[in-house]
């Protein structure tokens, strides 16, 4: 990993955030207001705000890093080596078949201390 310094915020980075939190704002409030209007409508431009907040806050420092890490998250996801389904459903037999044998284990363990406390203390089950 590369060590990163934290630079100083550009002040133009803040007027967006406000920005897009009065866009989205704007949104909550315009939903409330047409709340008469039909939904489809209400929807599409909820969308529509939603989008352009989202394109302005790209634009910004924080914004384009998280661009840049969720385009680097897919390519490492592109890397993995995934199972194939018999490979998945052998597995998940071994899991449980592990549990039902634990857990029986576990039952006749308690099983065990039940019958030696009672034993021990004399009162019966």
């Amino acid at each position: 990993m590369s060590e990163k310094v934290e630079s100083a915020s550009n002040p133009m980075d803040v007027v967006k955030w406000v920005i897009v939190i009065a866009l989205l704002g704007g949104v909550v409030a315009a939903n409330s207001y047409f709340a008469e209007q039909s939904v489809l409508y209400r929807a599409l431009g909820a969308v529509a705000g939603i989008g352009i907040a989202l394109f302005i806050a790209a634009t910004t420092e924080k914004g384009s890093t998280f661009l840049n890490f969720a385009k680097e998250s897919r390519t490492e996801v592109r890397k993995v080596v995934w199972p194939t389904r018999t490979e998945a459903n052998q597995t998940t037999l071994i899991v449980l078949a592990a549990t039902v044998v634990v857990s029986l284990l576990l039952w006749g363990l308690d099983g065990i201390i039940v019958r030696l406390v009672s034993l021990v203390t004399g009162l019966g089950i």
